[in-house]
């Protein structure tokens, strides 16, 4: 293609990255959200809610991402609800990544120090601060290349949202493709944003990772200051 033709067909696929970023963002916030609750809600150690919770994973984790958008914002009008297009691959997307990220989080959360969580027993924090305080902290860095994969992961389901009207990147390319037969050009500029969205999100996320690296020295400042505040809530 000529430099003016590429201009414009990435113009025209720009105006699809601003609903691929909505949805990647939305559904990747739901689906954090969605993983945090379970996860924590799996350390209350009640046995009939920590059963529920992973028979809920399992069967989210099971389901295929284009069946739940399908359920959901085909299947539900039909009980009389009707929902948004972006509602309804948050509530999809949401679930199933979520319960990915649980599972991303129970091993997380299995790497933290018996020790640590033995002491804060003894200095008298409950159940809820020991969650807060001692292993949720350690869980979300713990959990960093885990919460990066499943961020790509609802990257490459994004373009399911074309399937519920929303003209995301995907689709404008379809539609360029359908007009000016150079799918080969066409979907290579989609891979290569595709790409820079992930390479983007890797270098931030790589940020955060080494922002929240601590030194042994650090971390028994951390651990002090945390048990003390046990004592005083």
């Amino acid at each position: 293609m000529q430099l003016p033709t590429v201009l414009n067909v990435l113009s025209l696929l720009a105006e699809g990255l601003v609903n691929t970023l909505i949805v990647t963002f939305t559904c990747f916030t739901s689906a954090l959200i969605i993983g945090v609750i379970v996860a924590v809600l799996r350390r209350l150690d009640f046995a009939p809610l920590t059963a529920l919770m992973n028979a809920l994973v399992y069967i989210f984790r099971s389901i295929p991402v284009l069946i739940a958008v399908f359920l959901v914002y085909f299947g539900l009008p039909s009980t009389g609800l009707t929902i948004s297009p972006l509602l309804a691959l948050n509530i999809s997307i949401g679930l199933i990544s979520g319960s990915y990220l649980a599972e991303v989080f129970r091993g997380a959360l299995q790497l933290v120090d018996r020790s640590e969580i033995a002491a804060a027993q003894t200095s008298g924090m409950s159940k809820f601060q020991i969650i807060k305080y001692i292993e949720l902290p350690q869980m979300f860095r713990f959990a960093i290349p885990g919460i990066l994969n499943e961020f790509s992961s609802v990257l490459k389901a994004s373009p399911f949202a074309y399937t519920v009207g929303m003209p995301e990147m995907t689709k404008q390319a379809m539609n360029l493709t359908a007009v000016t037969m150079s799918g080969l050009e066409i979907y290579t500029l989609a891979g290569i944003l595709y790409f820079i969205i992930y390479k983007l999100s890797a270098s931030v996320t790589r940020m955060i990772e080494n922002k929240l690296h601590m030194t042994d020295e650090e971390l028994k400042d951390i651990k002090v200051k945390t048990y003390g505040a046990g004592r005083t809530e």
